[in-house]
């Protein structure tokens, strides 16, 4: 490989080469994330990862690299590719996961549903500052009795002369506590339709009467971006703050589908970290008077990461070539996440396990890796609920009831 690629992968993490099929263009975007993260990200996320806080400071620093936005195009978006969009996500979680969850949340869940459901003139109206990350957005879906059962939403909305008033509970609703734009999906009273509705914090930084949020904690994960619970009691926001295509669920599964891809990138990223750490930590450790990379053991537990590692990225860059085109299913979006979910997962554990007592210690990353894979093997659908997507597609037969 050219010494480029070794810049954007490591030698060892490519055994397929898959890199051969990035275009000058992809090298250059995954070149300059990695070289942000390795300069901003890996010096001082354990610091603030051990204290539950983010980095704020840093926020400037990802505008100026003109990721956020990912695939809209226009509105100060970069217009990326999927695969792009992918290689984003990657290079983010390699460094820190709650780093990419916080472009996640501000480019996939709120942006792309903006994008996707939202107005001409809703669109210029919020789009343009939450790209400069002027503005911070949040996605308020889930609420703490329906995680897999998200349709089953109980928050409701109801238009009373020319506002909405919106009452319920959201739970594990990243940046919900601090955010500026906050897209709120309640049932209509009108007609019981799930829709999207946007509150906005008061010229004066407040929240509007009736919104309180508070930062989960005691977390295990993802402890570098704090969620919220939030709780709505008769929330006003302006009739015009619903978004204009917003009819039904069926909306919040397309923006869903939409991001999910994105979500097996993050996945990738975990297990390419780990799987690097350890081969590093295995040249490195001397036990019984030579390095632990020279015993058996240690070999075949390298070769097979190194293959579930191959199998991930010959996926999420499949998932990434249908989904430019256009030509991408949901059920096939739902395999990658099943797939790399999964084996990130075991992947991150193996390596932590590696390191032996070493791998719990923050200096190391991996621990973090591993506990943030937690988090990532939960969100956007469990393992079992894409299964259940994927089984249907085999069978012809819902088995989720």
């Amino acid at each position: 490989m050219t010494d480029q690629l070794n810049d954007v992968f490591a030698v060892d993490s490519d055994y397929y080469r898959v890199t051969d099929y990035l275009s000058d263009e992809d090298r250059a975007l995954a070149a300059k994330v990695r070289a942000f993260v390795d300069a901003e990200v890996t010096p001082v996320i354990n610091e603030y990862w051990e204290k539950a806080d983010f980095p704020y400071h840093l926020l400037p620093k990802v505008a100026e690299l003109g990721i956020v936005g990912t695939a809209i195009k226009g509105y100060g978006a970069p217009g990326l590719t999927r695969l792009q969009t992918g290689l984003v996500a990657m290079e983010l979680s390699r460094g820190d996961g709650s780093f990419n969850t916080i472009n996640a949340v501000q480019s996939g869940l709120v942006m792309g549903t903006i994008n996707l459901l939202g107005s001409e003139e809703q669109k210029t109206r919020w789009l343009p500052e939450l790209a400069a990350l002027r503005k911070l957005g949040a996605f308020a879906l889930t609420e703490a009795a329906h995680g897999s059962d998200s349709v089953g939403l109980e928050s409701t909305a109801e238009l009373v002369g020319d506002e909405y008033v919106i009452s319920g509970e959201k739970r594990w609703i990243g940046l919900g506590h601090v955010a500026d734009v906050v897209i709120i999906w309640a049932r209509d009273v009108a007609d019981n339709k799930v829709k999207a509705f946007i509150m906005e914090k008061n010229a004066d930084g407040t929240y509007p009467d009736g919104y309180h949020a508070e930062a989960i904690t005691g977390k295990m994960a993802k402890r570098a971006i704090q969620q919220a619970a939030i709780t709505m009691t008769g929330v006003r926001v302006p009739a015009g703050n619903k978004l204009a295509l917003s009819k039904s669920f069926r909306d919040v599964s397309s923006v869903l589908n939409m991001t999910r891809t994105t979500v097996a990138w993050e996945a990738l990223g975990h297990a390419q970290a780990s799987y690097e750490i350890a081969v590093r930590f295995a040249n490195e450790r001397v036990q019984f008077g030579k390095s632990i990379s020279n015993y058996q053991l240690v070999q075949y537990k390298l070769a097979n990461m190194l293959a579930d590692l191959t199998a991930m990225q010959l996926i999420c860059f499949r998932t990434g070539a249908l989904q430019n085109e256009g030509r991408l299913t949901n059920e096939q979006a739902s395999l990658a996440k099943l797939f790399t979910g999964q084996k990130s997962r075991a992947l991150c554990r193996e390596a932590r396990d590696m390191l032996g007592g070493n791998g719990i210690l923050l200096e190391n990353h991996v621990a973090r890796h591993l506990l943030d894979m937690e988090v990532v093997h939960t969100y956007e659908g469990t393992d079992s609920m894409q299964a259940l997507i994927v089984g249907r597609d085999i069978t012809g037969v819902a088995a989720f009831n």
